[in-house]
């Protein structure tokens, strides 16, 4: 970067939204990661004018720029080289208004998922997007980044939360589409072109959140199923049972169980032994009585074995750790994780093949499986006690390839990033690919936006 766009950037943002290469070193890569951050410099803007200023004039001397957020991705989107500049929203972080006759929230792109979940739920009102992440990742991240989380199989991805949106193009010009209406069928719906494209055609600045009357608090069970066969008929009858009101479907393989069982204060199985799948569902908008009965009809079908429902908020609270404990997962060695998706009919078959390829592979490896299988998404955690890239290569070739026949993506929620690109062509046509070139093409032509991200560089 020389000089005159250093000092011209500092003019924009001041000299309290300023680090320089050495300062930005000092800062962790991401929330997950023990490395730390690069680049040339970080600029932190307070508003959409702020960043217009800032992409015109990295437009104009031709500054590649990397957008960030929280830094709770686990693909690597918003990894910096030394020679990139960092735009951070972590000064964007106004909730600009609620409105309860709307619904809906108008936030900036820095707003933290919690905070902005909390200022709702004070209203008595409801933001269906939700992950193990709220309180660190922002919701231009989520909107970026197309974000999934525990409640998918009632509101959809994060798309199906946003309304409007403003976004700042590599140019530097707003593109300020900030809908406030449900229904708005005048003309292209520009913002799904950014939403899920992970910053590379443009930088979310502010949207128009859908939002949702406050349901009451959930009612949350965790069940035993012996067989896929009974968690696929339980799933059906839950959310036939409850029309809609079904707010999560989530299930741990016996292995995951286990491993967060002896991690967690207790050391104890909730129901007193493990079985193949343990299942934690939450229903919205019912009360105990109606859940004990649907539970009754489902068991007298078969479709589980053993089930305990939370009493008070603490055992909610007890019961969603032990889903969340991804993280003693790393507790094993170098620690390969994974975001998949493909039908429910071909999901038991799908893990059962991963796990025996990495155990016929590493005898005394680990391959954890849990995920939203409401919406068909598993989460795989795979340690074998190397992380090379040799390893790396092999284990993500047993996770990816099998789903090309399936119709799978290789990416369920958490977007592709620098990890991903290479396998990309599993889950998307070439035709599809380059479509996506062209529309980088268009939008960037300089190839500054987020650069080498989701696939080659485009110029």
């Amino acid at each position: 970067m020389n000089d005159d766009l250093r000092q011209a950037l500092r003019g924009c943002v001041g000299a309290d939204g300023w680090l320089d290469a050495e300062a930005v070193a000092q800062r962790g890569a991401g929330v997950f990661r023990a490395d730390r951050l690069q680049a040339c410099a970080l600029v932190r803007p307070r508003c959409t004018q702020e960043l217009s200023a800032v992409m015109a004039l990295c437009h104009a001397h031709r500054q590649p720029v990397v957008p960030q957020g929280g830094l709770s991705g686990l693909v690597r989107g918003a990894d910096a080289a030394p020679h990139e500049l960092i735009v951070s929203t972590e000064r964007m972080c106004t909730i600009e208004a609620i409105d309860p006759v709307g619904r809906t929230a108008t936030v900036q792109a820095g707003v933290v998922l919690g905070s902005l979940r909390d200022a709702v739920q004070a209203q008595g009102l409801h933001y269906g997007v939700d992950f193990g992440a709220r309180d660190s990742a922002t919701i231009g991240g989520s909107i970026a980044t197309n974000a999934g989380g525990n409640s998918v199989i009632r509101y959809g991805m994060t798309r199906e939360s946003v309304l409007g949106l403003e976004v700042v193009l590599a140019d530097g010009t707003v593109l300020s589409s900030m809908n406030r209406v449900l229904k708005n069928n005048s003309g292209f719906d520009l913002k799904h072109l950014f939403i899920g494209s992970e910053g590379l055609l443009g930088l979310v600045s502010r949207a128009v959140l859908r939002l949702h009357e406050a349901a009451g608090p959930p009612r949350t069970v965790l069940l035993a199923c012996d067989s896929f066969e009974q968690v696929l008929a339980l799933l059906r009858h839950l959310d036939r049972a409850f029309s809609g009101r079904l707010g999560a479907f989530e299930v741990m393989w016996r292995d995951y169980f286990e491993l967060a069982v002896n991690g967690s204060p207790s050391g104890r199985p909730p129901l007193g032994s493990i079985a193949a799948y343990q299942v934690l569902a939450e229903v919205v908008g019912t009360d105990d009585d109606a859940l004990e009965a649907a539970l009754a009809d489902a068991q007298a079908l078969g479709h589980f074995a053993d089930a305990v429902l939370a009493a008070s908020l603490e055992q909610r609270r007890a019961l969603w750790a032990l889903r969340e404990s991804v993280m003693l997962t790393f507790r094993h060695g170098p620690d390969f994780a994974f975001d998949v998706s493909m039908p429910l009919a071909d999901m038991s078959a799908y893990a059962e093949r991963v796990r025996a390829a990495v155990k016929a592979r590493w005898p005394a490896g680990h391959c954890w499986i849990f995920g939203h299988l409401g919406d068909g998404n598993l989460h795989i955690s795979i340690a074998v006690g190397s992380g090379d890239m040799q390893t790396q290569q092999l284990i993500e070739a047993l996770v990816y390839e099998p789903l090309r026949e399936l119709g799978g993506a290789i990416s369920a929620e958490h977007g592709v990033g620098l990890s991903k690109k290479a396998w990309l062509p599993v889950s998307r046509t070439q035709e599809e690919l380059a479509l996506m070139r062209q529309l980088k093409r268009s939008l960037d032509p300089l190839g500054l936006l987020n650069p080498g991200k989701m696939f080659e560089a485009v110029a």
